[in-house]
């Protein structure tokens, strides 16, 4: 079939890449383990019950992708679009029908986007990165990997500690550039906006690749936030016209529809430009990643499926599916 043969053909491609590529393919399909154990095989446990498409084997597939927390709605647009295919092709075989769902579900995520979530860069100096999201979803954390992430690149990249609201999380941001050789901007009793124009500056005359502020994830009244966040970006983009680059809203995958609500929310207050989905690895509801990009249109553009510094990876939406469906794929071989 189509465009399922022509997905295989790309990933046989990027596993003869070379042994970079392969282990970004190994990250993912580790990564998605938990997820893959649980939904792909009672995929293909569902396909052993019901030989032929039946209303039966609809509702059970239905229960199932919901489990997987690709979400409610998703789930009944994706059933309506596979029953049309099933009409449409005169498809009876519930093999062949798996072709189709690994079809549907790509077609869910690329929706005519491209392939490639690419970050906004700064043309003329320092790419500007701002991180929101609520406390406790691993947002300093995530700030180190991606500074990592840049570091091995050979960027020059800096910290600045916008949260001067949680007690510890300028110290706990300073910790991290200590240990990943960031640079640093930061000071408890300090006005957010005043601490992000110092540290702008800096990173300005320090000629800085890549800033990283950090911000305070209180959600609980979103009017002050969203206050604090329309003053924070009027300051960057004053020093760095066009910044910021990107507002990136980092998510913690394991709780699910939470995420999704939270994501609507930071949507209400500022522009979110892409997502990080944090503990990838720690759900068998990895069907998240489809959920968010139907509900609420946001990319997702890194995703962490580990605890290493390097196991936050760049999102891509062919080794999301390969980590998803890869016994599946090869069996169909």
């Amino acid at each position: 079939m189509g465009l399922f043969d022509t997905f295989k053909k790309i990933l046989y491609h990027k596993e003869e890449q070379g042994e970079e590529e392969k282990k970004v393919l190994q990250t993912y399909e580790k990564g998605l383990e938990k997820t893959r154990k649980e939904f792909v095989s009672k995929l293909s446990l569902l396909g052993v019950k019901y030989t032929k498409v039946s209303p039966e084997y609809f509702e059970e597939l239905e229960n199932l992708l919901i489990m997987a927390d690709i979400g409610v709605n998703t789930v009944y647009s994706f059933l309506d679009r596979i029953k049309e295919r099933v009409k449409k092709e005169n498809i009876t075989d519930t093999k062949y029908l798996n072709e189709v769902i690994v079809d549907e579900l790509f077609i869910i995520y690329v929706n005519h986007d491209s392939l490639s979530d690419k970050m906004n860069e700064s043309s003329d100096g320092p790419t500007v990165i701002l991180m929101v999201g609520v406390n406790g979803v691993g947002k300093t954390t995530t700030i180190a990997k991606l500074a990592y992430k840049y570091l091995q690149l050979g960027k020059k990249v800096m910290m600045i500690a916008g949260d001067t609201f949680r007690a510890g999380a300028v110290t706990q941001l300073e910790e991290w550039a200590k240990k990943t050789g960031a640079l640093f901007y930061g000071e408890d009793a300090k006005d957010p906006s005043g601490v992000i124009y110092d540290g702008l500056e800096i990173a300005k005359n320090e000629k800085v690749d890549y800033v990283f502020i950090d911000t305070a994830g209180r959600l609980q009244n979103k009017v002050n936030l969203m206050k604090e966040l329309e003053k924070m970006n009027r300051v960057i983009g004053k020093i760095i016209p066009g910044a910021p680059h990107e507002t990136l809203l980092v998510i913690d995958a394991t709780t699910g529809q939470n995420g999704i609500l939270q994501a609507k929310a930071f949507q209400e207050i500022t522009q979110i430009t892409g997502i990080v989905l944090t503990k990838l690895d720690g759900t068998a509801k990895g069907g998240i990643v489809l959920a968010i990009k139907e509900s609420v249109g946001i990319p997702v553009k890194f995703i962490g499926l580990g605890e290493k510094m390097e196991d936050l990876q760049t999102f891509d939406i062919e080794s999301y599916i390969y980590g998803l469906f890869k016994g599946m794929i090869e069996q169909d071989e």
